[in-house]
Parts: C-alpha cells; sequence; structure tokens
C-alpha cells in the first residue's frame, strides 16, 4: 500500500469522512436484519404501541450510548476535566475549557451517526410505526365501522398490521390505514433528516465561529491530538516493556526470553505479599509514581542480599 494511499485513509478517519458514512451503512444493514428476524407486533390492544415504540426508540438510545462509550475521547475528556480525583493543583485555563467542549460537541456529533440512521431507516420502512399507531387511528369517517362497538373497534384495529382475515369492507379501510400510516411515518423521516442536515450546518458554524483557533490552527490541533495519541501509545507501550522487564529481572533474577540464564533468584515470602498489593499509580505526594503490581520493594539497591539466590552452571 502506497503512503499517500495510507495518508489519504488517515486523513478520511480522522475527519470523519470514512468513519461516519461506514457506521451508517453498518446501522443499515443492522437494522433490516433485526426486523427480519426479530419484529412481530402482537396485535393486541394495548401492546402495539409500547412493542412499536420499543423498536423504534430503544436501540437508538443504545446505539447514543455505544457512541459515546467507545470513544477514548470521552474518558480522556471525563478523567481530564469532570473526574473528582484528580489532583486539585492543577488548574484548567479558559482556552483549555472551550477546546473541551469543542472536543464534546464533536464527540456528541458523531455519536448521534447511528441512532439518527436507526430513527431515520425505521421511520422511512414505516413498520415500528405502523405498529405503534395502529390502535390510535380514527375510523369514525368510514362507514364500515358505524355499528361496531368501542372495545370490537379496538380489537380490529389493532388487528391490522396482522393482515388478518376481515370482511371486504373493513380490508379496504385497514389498506387505507397502512397507507395513512407509511405516509405519516416516512413524514416524519423526512422531517427527521432535514432537522438534522440543518443541526449539523448550524452546528459547524458556530462551532467555527465560536471556536479561539483560526482554520489553519484547528487542523493542526486535530492533528496534534491524532499524532499525540498514537505516539503517545507507542511510547506507553514500548516504557512499559522495558520497565517491567527491570522488574522481573530484579524479581526473578533473569529476564523471559534469555538463551543464556546463569543465576535466578527466589523471590521471599515479603516479595509475595507486595506482589499481591498494588501500588496506586501517582497518588499522594510522592514525586515518583509506582507503576507496578510487583510492587516498589524490588526496586531497592539492598534487594538482593535479602532472598537467596542459586547459581546456574551449564
Amino acid at each position: 500500500m502506497s503512503p499517500t494511499f495510507n495518508n489519504i485513509v488517515s486523513s478520511l478517519q480522522r475527519s470523519g469522512t470514512f468513519i461516519n458514512p461506514l457506521i451508517a451503512a453498518l446501522t443499515i444493514g443492522g437494522q433490516q436484519l433485526f426486523s427480519s428476524f426479530t419484529f412481530s407486533c402482537p396485535c393486541q390492544v394495548g401492546k402495539n404501541f409500547y412493542y412499536g415504540s420499543a423498536f423504534l426508540l430503544i436501540p437508538a438510545l443504545i446505539l447514543l450510548i455505544a457512541g459515546y462509550a467507545l470513544r477514548s475521547q470521552t474518558w480522556t475528556i471525563t478523567s481530564e476535566y469532570c473526574c473528582g480525583c484528580a489532583p486539585p493543583c492543577r488548574q484548567t485555563s479558559p482556552l483549555e475549557r472551550k477546546l473541551a467542549c469543542l472536543r464534546f460537541f464533536s464527540i456528541t456529533g458523531r455519536a448521534l451517526v447511528a441512532p439518527l440512521t436507526w430513527l431515520v431507516v425505521t421511520l422511512l420502512t414505516g413498520t415500528y410505526y405502523e405498529c405503534a399507531a395502529s390502535e390510535f387511528t380514527s375510523v369514525d369517517h368510514y362507514p364500515a365501522f358505524d355499528n361496531i362497538s368501542a372495545s370490537k373497534r379496538e380489537e380490529i384495529l389493532a388487528g391490522f398490521p396482522c393482515c388478518r382475515a376481515a370482511p371486504s369492507d373493513v380490508i379496504l379501510v385497514r389498506d387505507e390505514v397502512a397507507l395513512l400510516h407509511r405516509y405519516q411515518s416516512q413524514m416524519l423521516g423526512w422531517i427527521l433528516i432535514t432537522l438534522a442536515i440543518i443541526t449539523v450546518l448550524v452546528s459547524c458554524c458556530l462551532a467555527r465561529c465560536c471556536s479561539p483557533l483560526t482554520s489553519l490552527q484547528h487542523h493542526y490541533w486535530t492533528t496534534y491530538l491524532h499524532n499525540e495519541r498514537e505516539l503517545f501509545e507507542q511510547a506507553a507501550d514500548q516504557h512499559s516493556k522495558l520497565l517491567i522487564m527491570q522488574r522481573i529481572k530484579k524479581l526473578f533474577g533473569f529476564i523471559p526470553g534469555s538463551e543464556n540464564v546463569k543465576h535466578i533468584r527466589i523471590p521471599s515470602c515479603q516479595d509475595w505479599r507486595e506482589i499481591l498489593i498494588p501500588s496506586l499509580l501517582c497518588m499522594g505526594n510522592d514525586l515518583q509514581g509506582y507503576y507496578s503490581f510487583l510492587g516498589d520493594r524490588v526496586d531497592e539497591d539492598n534487594e538482593e542480599g535479602k532472598s537467596e539466590g542459586i547459581e546456574l552452571k551449564p
């Protein structure tokens, strides 16, 4: 894969041009499979509305929560600005707070892609809406329902989504009601699409107008955050491996993978007790934090003399 193509893909991922359509496509496919295998309107009085509304709204709510939870930036903002365990000495400037708000709005916009796609697709399809609204249809102007009691009328209306056997005049009413519900559902879907587009446009304009950064500064900032996260993860991975290897060598006397092991160290009972108690990370007034579940006993210079070792001879 050429470096130019890699740069294009990376740029699309940072801007959301590649990720957002992919999320929308996966949501559409999931909605179609979900409707085909799980949805079946009960066609009973008092149940249609709750059943149809649940299939319409609850998956959208779950997708919204997942959209927030699956983004690492959400937890970064939470730990840096909202966590009560943060050090009290750290003061955030107004610029930092504004940038944090911009990041939160960006996260919210991307988290809304999947639930909005779900709502739009389900409304344009009309199946859930037809089930939920079947009991509340006004049929007073249809002569076929003139001599039918209210309870029987509710039962007939609740059975419309299931296409049960009925007299010919009731079947005509059922077809008209189905077309009416399909019209209402699709109109709501297009209204939701229009509102979403307008909201995105207005939000982007307001974000750029209220942003303390210029266009070039904003581009540099987003690129900086992406590179910072990527390089930090690489450095943290390498640093943690080196640190763990040092701790393990002081605890056992050798490094895993060594071919010529001539000396091993037998950890003492106190060493094992220290391992069971993980050290806290940068808590308190210590200048250097402890990052190891192996404890800090193994870092002491005089520790080697406290435990017995074994020389391995070839």
